[in-house]
């Protein structure tokens, strides 16, 4: 499979609200986005420093200055691993990588200062003061029933909700709308029995919360748990149109030999041709065993990765004959958490094994 060890591409830190990416030719930036006058050459700013982890979040730039989201950058990167090209500029064709890259502080200060839209209210400010004026100003800003802003809270609404939602009130509307809908909502001054039916529902989606949470802490009170963490490393099949898996190195949990194995799509034929990416896994037990070997696994993030991983426990029993699971799909939220696992060159998880005792 073809290296993604290239060249450096530049990229304004991702996540923050001025993020425009890339190193660039200062004076081309500078000239088209700061309004300065022409200057004679192009010069790239580059920020050397200490080697950094590959799979950190991108700070990319081309060797032409070319600039690139985060976001961009990521998928890009992806769809090359998808297609076994190398990642090049779709502007000049340039080889790009994530590993040595920098980021253009002129260029994200510049862009900082450019107007942006409220996803609120649709006005615009300064990416400077957007985030600001998102969480505290916006008039028609979204926040849950619990008053934390959308932005924060760990289970955003595309609404605002009234605080009485979680007494069955179905009211959506903006912020500003808000505080004269809870003055007249008639929700609290139902009847008991009335709202009843409402807590039930509610009850069973809170004891299906609970239920994983308490089946974790169930699992921990085995005797036998092993727990490591496990590389996956993307390989291409032997067919005529060869299709992208993962697979690890042998390893060891509970004296037992295992081996995980990943695909994307669930193998589909043309995978780089969807917008909608996920990435499914199967355990595979490599020892020979003189009895069944009953377990529970789920796999998390990394110590040091950022994806969001929803944990889902998995059951098998494992024999010389049934000593690989069916593939299941790894709980990641969104294809964009999907991306960021393909753009890396592998892909780093923590793997839990409860043995269940007989």
């Amino acid at each position: 499979m073809s290296s993604l060890e290239e060249r450096d591409m530049g990229v304004a830190a991702p996540g923050s609200s001025t993020s425009g990416l890339g190193v660039v030719a200062v004076g081309a930036a500078l000239e088209a986005v700061a309004g300065v006058a022409a200057m004679q050459e192009e010069v790239a700013i580059r920020r050397d420093g200490p080697e950094t982890d590959p799979d950190e979040p991108p700070k990319k730039r081309c060797t032409n200055g070319h600039l690139m989201c985060a976001g961009c950058f990521i998928h890009l990167l992806a769809d090359s691993r998808l297609k076994e090209e190398q990642a090049t500029c779709p502007n000049c064709r340039c080889e790009i990588s994530k590993n040595l890259c920098c980021r253009n502080l002129a260029v994200e200060k510049a862009v900082s200062e450019l107007p942006a839209d409220c996803p609120f209210c649709l006005k615009q400010f300064p990416r400077s003061t957007l985030e600001r004026h998102q969480k505290e100003e916006c008039q028609d800003r979204c926040v849950c029933h619990t008053g934390v802003n959308c932005l924060t809270c760990t289970r955003p609404y595309l609404v605002t909700l009234c605080k009485y939602k979680r007494i069955g009130c179905p009211w959506q509307g903006p912020f500003h709308e808000l505080p004269a809908h809870e003055g007249e909502c008639s929700h609290p001054n139902k009847t008991g029995a009335e709202l009843m039916g409402v807590l039930g529902e509610m009850d069973q989606s809170h004891r299906r919360d609970m239920q994983l949470y308490n089946s974790i802490f169930g699992l921990l009170c085995y005797e036998k748990i092993g727990f490591t963490e496990v590389q996956f490393r993307p390989y291409r099949t032997d067919d005529f149109i060869t299709r992208l898996y993962y697979e690890t190195p042998r390893f060891t949990v509970l004296n037992q030999t295992w081996v995980l194995k990943a695909r994307v799509n669930d193998s589909e034929r043309n995978p780089n041709l969807s917008c909608k990416r996920t990435l499914s896994f199967q355990l595979l037990l490599k020892s020979k065993v003189n009895s069944p070997l009953e377990c529970s696994f789920l796999l998390l993030k990394g110590p040091y990765d950022d994806v969001r991983i929803k944990p889902v426990i998995h059951h098998h029993a494992f024999s010389n004959d049934t000593n690989e699971t069916e593939y299941v799909l790894l709980p990641i939220s969104d294809s964009v958490e999907c991306n960021k696992l393909l753009a890396a060159k592998n892909i780093n998880l923590r793997l839990f094994i409860f043995q269940i005792q007989k």
